[in-house]
């Protein structure tokens, strides 16, 4: 009886046409934060849930699939930690526990290192395969976000999925139609630069 392997060939990532030393990693998994930081504070509350609009989801896809997944995932890391102890980058300036909303922060950091791992095995390459792994990445957001904001309120499930996942659907598929676009169209103009310049 004989098995089929299944392989999946590490492909580059976009970090990776940066020189490869320790300071270049800093840099990009500091920017990575500050990027989700800074897109955090586009924030529309709403009043039936405690769970704002933000633009967050749209800095943790573009950074989990530019960086890979092991810089992506401390770039998510970096983000957590660093609001709970202080820094005001959460939505609305907040840091320290956010309380339902934790949950989807935890999230972030699945999600880059899923985002980056699958970005490694080119599908940050073509439009469809880049929003595929977009609404994957956005998924375990949903799927970590979810139950947690359920358990800290004690909503039934239905509930839950009102107050915290319903609502962001529309917004979250543009968010990974935007994403899914820009990683294809910044590879094409890699690719042309490279031609160019051979």
């Amino acid at each position: 009886m004989s098995t089929v392997a299944l392989t999946f060939p590490r492909r580059r990532v976009l970090a990776d046409l940066f020189p490869r030393t320790w300071l270049a990693d800093v840099a990009l998994v500091v920017g990575a934060a500050a990027l989700v930081g800074a897109l955090a504070q586009i924030s529309i509350p709403l009043g039936f849930t405690p769970v704002p609009i933000t633009g967050q989801t749209l800095g943790v896809m573009l950074a989990g699939t530019a960086l890979g997944w092991r810089r992506g995932t401390l770039a998510m890391a970096l983000y957590v930690v660093a609001g709970v102890v202080g820094v005001p980058w959460f939505a609305h300036h907040a840091h320290g526990y956010v309380g339902g909303s934790f949950g989807y922060l935890v999230g972030f950091v699945v999600a880059g290192g899923v985002l980056g791992w699958l970005a490694s095995r080119g599908s940050d390459r073509t439009l469809v395969r880049a929003f595929v792994a977009m609404a994957v990445g956005d998924l375990i957001i949903f799927a970590i976000g979810v139950p947690w904001l359920a358990h800290v309120y004690h909503l039934s499930a239905s509930a839950a999925l009102a107050d915290g996942f319903t609502p962001f659907v529309g917004g979250e598929l543009i968010k990974a139609g935007l994403a899914g676009v820009a990683l294809p169209t910044t590879w094409r103009l890699v690719d042309r630069a490279r031609r160019t310049r051979d």
